[in-house]
């Protein structure tokens, strides 16, 4: 059964992850397979190949993460939830041949679909609906 609980131990995970570019094979159970479809600002993928994808392209690309979780605000319906998730996220970015690195501070804001798939909680649609990058960042 879905909980606030759970979601909120879940978004933890997913983003403690994130942050030490965790293996792939990591995240495969939290996501289902079928029905998945991410919406990020330079994508939108599908299912566990898509991800695999936009996961080996991101953790080459981004270094230094940290993900700071500002806000997880589900709404649940039986097995399925709906969730808003605001995260902070830093990370730095090297473009050859440029002397130095960049530091990218923004809060992306997200909403996640989310249920109940063979007893696990997996996320089926995930949206980033909106980045704001903090004064003095770098952009994407």
């Amino acid at each position: 059964m879905l909980t606030n609980e759970s979601i909120q131990n879940f978004t933890k995970e997913w983003y403690q992850k994130l942050d030490v570019h965790a293996p792939q094979v990591d995240f495969l159970p939290l996501l289902a397979d079928k029905e998945l479809e991410m919406v990020f600002p330079e994508a939108t993928i599908y299912g566990h190949a898509g991800f695999e994808g936009w996961f080996q392209r991101v953790i080459r690309i981004f270094f230094d993460e940290v993900h700071t979780v500002k806000e997880v605000s589900p709404k649940i319906d039986g097995n399925f939830a709906s969730v808003k998730v605001v995260v902070q996220w830093e990370a730095s970015v090297w473009n050859a041949p440029e002397a130095y690195s960049k530091r990218i501070k923004c809060d992306a804001y997200q909403t996640w679909e989310m249920k109940i798939i063979d007893g696990k909680l997996v996320i089926t649609k995930y949206i980033v609906d909106e980045i704001k990058y903090h004064k003095g960042s770098a952009e994407l």
